[in-house]
């Protein structure tokens, strides 16, 4: 009998929700490990006004590896757009009161999963309740990852510190996972504020150091203004190594394909296409292929979920690009 693979998705919002989405159609065992970091949003409201853990990714995630009716992962999608609830979704606040009753954000997650029936597993990457700050090389701090997300001073002062307050510990689960894992996927996703404060909880970076499984970040399509300014894909892998080490990375995959004008017109204001480095593709580390998708499924909650995201990848086909580097 074939050994199902172990696969480990590290990250948070809309690219995890990506990547997760099409893996759990293979027969994998899947496991997210998502970032606390947040403190913006829905996210944010809960967690300083009910003490709670932040559930946005983590609602996110559990969505995409539900094997649940559309209706009931378009229910934890839904967001109110009126009355007391305005901005909030039902999923965050589901997972809110889940938390107050089982005493633990830990079993909230857990007990979630098995209402929406996922395939795999969901961890907060650490269950501490903490703070994303940055310390700019101007010397300016910007505290909270909502600010780090809103700035656009990143790219034009540079990051001196990118750090978590208090520090954090990473959850037991997570490492385990690591330590399991066959295959680890970063990415994509926002850099600064989706994949890096995983990367910053301790016993993180070490696990990933050490762990014997082959190890994948997937660069992002787009630069972020004030973030990745002028970013190309050696630069948003060369960030990924700072905190892990150099070469541990066993591949990088970047898009090759420009997406339409339409959509680059569109996402102007965001950021610009990452231009593909056909240099890069003498190190075979770097791997390069067409993986951007124009089109949304409207049948699906993906497009409640990646409504502000014009510019994606193409999940199945990155999907396979995995299946095919990993021979899984």
């Amino acid at each position: 009998m074939k050994k199902i693979k172990k696969i480990v998705c590290i990250g948070g919002g809309t690219g995890t929700f990506t990547i997760l989405s099409s893996l759990k159609k293979h027969p994998f065992h899947l496991s997210a490990i998502v970032t606390m970091a947040d403190d913006g949003g829905s996210s944010g409201v809960l967690r300083d006004e009910l003490g709670v853990l932040p559930p946005g990714d983590v609602r996110q995630c559990l969505i995409a590896l539900s094997q649940e009716d559309l209706l009931l992962r378009n229910l934890f999608a839904y967001r109110f757009g009126f009355g007391p609830f305005l901005g909030h979704n039902f999923g965050n606040i589901f997972m809110a009161a889940l938390e107050k009753l089982t005493g633990s954000f830990d079993k909230a997650v857990e007990k979630a999963g098995r209402v929406l029936d996922i395939k795999g597993e969901v961890i907060p990457v650490t269950l501490d309740k903490v703070r994303l700050a940055a310390i700019l090389e101007s010397g300016k701090e910007i505290k909270g990852e909502k600010n780090i997300t809103k700035s656009r001073l990143l790219s034009k002062h540079k990051i001196r510190k990118l750090f978590l307050n208090p520090n954090a510990i990473a959850n037991p689960k997570a490492v385990k996972a690591i330590q399991k894992a066959d295959v680890i996927i970063i990415g994509p996703g926002d850099l600064y504020s989706s994949i890096v404060p995983n990367l910053l909880v301790n016993g993180i970076p070490q696990a990933i150091k050490k762990s014997k499984a082959t190890k994948i970040y997937n660069s992002n399509l787009m630069t972020k203004h004030g973030h990745t300014n002028r970013f190309k894909v050696r630069d948003f892998s060369n960030v990924i190594e700072q905190y892990l080490g150099e070469g541990v990375l066993d591949y990088v995959t970047f898009n090759t394909k420009k997406p339409s004008s339409t959509f680059l017109n569109r996402y102007a204001q965001e950021g610009e296409f990452v231009e593909p480095e056909l240099d890069l593709l003498k190190d075979k580390r770097f791997i390069g292929a067409s993986l951007v998708s124009d089109k949304v499924n409207k049948q699906d909650p993906s497009d409640v979920l990646l409504q502000r995201t014009l510019i994606r990848h193409d999940s199945n086909k990155l999907t396979e690009l995995i299946i095919k580097l990993c021979k899984l």
